[in-house]
């Protein structure tokens, strides 16, 4: 049976686990929610896919998991993505937490505040608030990525996955590829990659549909 992932073009955490999947060859389909519309918060969606009312949501068969972090774990002995031993598998729910925490955390709310609300609801002290918190993760990440190719261990894991999901993006949130030439360096290397697709190409939705 074919895995669903109840998933939206603009959701990065989605993005994680169908970036992981396609390049692992695995075989899946994408459910759009309609986000934008509210399709999250009806009582429908919340009773039958999500009580938390997010996505990604991934359905495998009878079994329905739910956040980014836990579906890229059940998936790993599927992608390989898992590590190879037990100290890499620590090490890459390590970043998986940080970037949850520290990185991924704060870009969403910025990415969507910046680009996703009306220009006279920007909460601009706030986005500046996020955009500080993600400079120093940035400097962490570019740090940590100075002599190594990958986030962990010697090929790409499931830390690679979390971590990169949102920079893809092109909306502005504080992030430029060029200030952080390590960074820069890895996107590129996973962009290389045999099945590599950019989120708005993998997962239906993306700004343009709603005509911005």
């Amino acid at each position: 049976m074919t895995i669903q992932l109840y998933c939206f073009g603009e959701s990065g955490h989605s993005y994680k686990v169908a970036l992981g999947m396609e390049l692992a060859g695995v075989a899946w389909e994408p459910v759009f929610v309609d986000f934008f519309s509210g399709a999250h918060r009806r009582e429908d969606f919340r009773a039958e896919v999500n009580e938390m009312g997010e996505c990604p949501v991934l359905v495998d068969g009878e079994l329905k998991l739910t956040q980014s972090g836990v579906i890229l774990d059940y998936l790993a002995p599927q992608t390989g993505f898992g590590g190879k031993t037990e100290e890499e598998r620590r090490d890459i729910l390590r970043w998986i937490l940080w970037d949850n925490h520290k990185l991924s955390g704060p870009i969403g709310p910025a990415r969507f505040m910046q680009n996703f609300l009306p220009v006279d609801k920007h909460p601009d002290e706030v986005i500046r608030w996020h955009q500080g918190r993600l400079r120093v993760s940035y400097k962490i990440l570019d740090a940590h990525l100075a002599d190594r190719d990958w986030i962990t261990g010697d090929s790409l894991t499931n830390a690679d996955l979390s971590c990169c999901a949102y920079l893809y993006y092109p909306e502005p949130f504080g992030f430029n590829r060029a200030d952080w030439p390590n960074i820069d360096a890895w996107l590129n290397r996973i962009a290389d990659l045999p099945g590599w697709k950019h989120p708005y190409d993998l997962m239906p939705g993306r700004p343009s549909d709603r005509g911005l």
